[in-house]
């Protein structure tokens, strides 16, 4: 679908120079002398590679509708992971590395939602929040807690997360999948 140039926002897939790009960041600007421009960042979809491109109105670009279908993760298997369509039980293998930075965050039958364009998969991303295992932790220093800080531990998939001071090892915490943060206690 061809959109103004203008028009593309963060998030959007398109495709320019032969390749899929995803919008990182847009800026609009308009400078003294001139026509008004978009400034956005994009990177590419395959290989991570970034790109500033300048986009005025009067372009068009083309927008890629991405395909998603949900499969549930069954094991790794060397540099390949193992889901199964829900649906028709089928299974396929993809790379690890189209899930880039949230792998350890992957589980034995967590559901996966995986993103295709003209029947490639290109990216596999985990659910947003998980609930994980504090596994080590340091020692509440007393006063520590007064103010907000945080300290290092360690979680049963071997990431490192800052944590409150109040959280102590054998704690399940609520963690984000895309950067490894904490965001709460869990509630069971």
């Amino acid at each position: 679908m061809k959109i103004n140039g203008n028009a593309i926002r963060v998030g959007n897939i398109i495709e320019h120079k032969k390749k899929l790009w995803v919008a990182v960041k847009t800026q609009h600007t308009q400078p003294g002398k001139g026509g008004a421009y978009l400034q956005v960042e994009l990177k590419d979809i395959r290989d991570g590679t970034k790109l500033n491109e300048r986009f005025r109105s009067s372009e068009s670009v083309e927008r890629v509708r991405m395909d998603e279908k949900e499969y549930q993760f069954l094991f790794e298997d060397g540099d390949f992971l193992t889901l199964m369509d829900q649906e028709t039980y089928d299974q396929i293998n993809v790379p690890k590395d189209l899930v880039g930075e949230a792998l350890p965050f992957l589980e034995d039958g967590m559901i996966v939602t995986a993103s295709s364009y003209e029947g490639d998969i290109i990216s596999l991303s985990l659910p947003e929040k998980v609930i994980v295992t504090i596994t080590e932790a340091e020692p509440v220093v007393k006063g520590q807690t007064a103010s907000s800080s945080f300290k290092p531990a360690m979680l049963e998939n071997g990431v490192r997360v800052m944590v409150p001071p109040h959280i102590a090892s054998g704690t399940r915490i609520v963690v984000q999948t895309s950067d490894a943060t904490y965001i709460e206690r869990a509630k069971d």
